[in-house]
């Protein structure tokens, strides 16, 4: 594969959300529920897998996810997603979930996760990510 190509790819398909923590999505702790912070993290890594590939990719799994800090209501979190690795046919998706509060500039990394995923055919089978005349 070229090397040139996979780096520019990778450069091209960062993602970044910005979203806000409202009480509808907190749990009875007022902090943010885990399966709703997955979902956003599946989401903006299947966007990146997407400007990566430019394939229909579908997540096949999930990797250690960690939790390091709650996510309270009321507070902003961006979504970073980068691809991380890149196979034939699938490739890996890491997201961190950064919190920042509304009125400082403070940032800190509340959670990191990685996100696999395959490029599928109008059949939905593996397909190669990068075409023949693409990779030479």
């Amino acid at each position: 594969m070229n090397k040139l190509l996979i780096q520019k790819r990778e450069e091209i398909s960062e993602t970044r959300v910005a979203k806000m923590v409202f009480p509808a999505t907190t749990n009875h702790y007022d902090t943010l529920f885990g399966g709703i912070a997955l979902q956003w993290m599946d989401e903006v890594a299947y966007i990146a897998a997407t400007r990566f590939s430019r394939k229909t990719m579908v997540t096949i799994s999930t990797e250690q996810v960690d939790f390091k800090h709650p996510i309270p209501s009321g507070i902003l979190v961006e979504l970073i997603a980068r691809v991380v690795h890149v196979g034939r046919t699938s490739l890996k998706v890491e997201v961190s979930i950064f919190l920042e509060q509304l009125d400082s500039d403070k940032r800190t990394k509340a959670v990191t996760g990685h996100f696999n995923f395959v490029a599928v055919d109008s059949n939905k089978k593996p397909t190669p990510i990068f075409d023949e005349e693409t990779s030479a």
